[in-house]
């Protein structure tokens, strides 16, 4: 059976590389907005993160139901605040702090350190504010 939409598609060589075109582009298209959905989603704080966070909030804070909905919404500030590889760096800056020695006074004397838990500490101070 032949289709006369289609052999005119063909027959005009114009409009066949037009639309081979308009395709490639919706393909370029989807593939860009697929890269971008996976690096955003490279950049989110992992669930475990989040767990961890909020149970030590909740150790902080109290251990019910309101507690843990605040410490969530806490998390979520932060993390909508403050990109996650910065918040790595905090936690480990903040764990080195305790060491003894050199390395102890270079994480508590480092300027870029200091400034990345200084921020960290906004972030908190934000988060707070607007769930607590």
């Amino acid at each position: 059976m032949h289709n006369h939409r289609t052999s005119a598609f063909l027959q005009n060589p114009r409009l066949f590389s037009s639309l081979i075109l308009l395709g490639l582009c919706n393909s370029t298209a989807l593939l860009t907005h697929a890269a971008e959905a996976t690096s955003s989603h490279l950049e989110e704080y992992p669930t475990e993160e989040r767990v961890d966070y909020v149970l030590g909030c909740m150790a902080a804070n109290g251990q019910d139901y309101l507690t843990m909905q605040k410490c969530s919404c806490s998390i979520d500030t932060i993390a909508d605040l403050i990109p996650y590889v910065d918040y790595e760096a905090v936690k480990t800056v903040l764990s080195m702090q305790d060491q003894r020695g050199e390395i102890g006074v270079l994480f508590r004397t480092e300027r870029s350190m200091k400034d990345r838990v200084q921020a960290f500490r906004s972030a908190q101070v934000e988060a707070d504010l607007r769930c607590f």
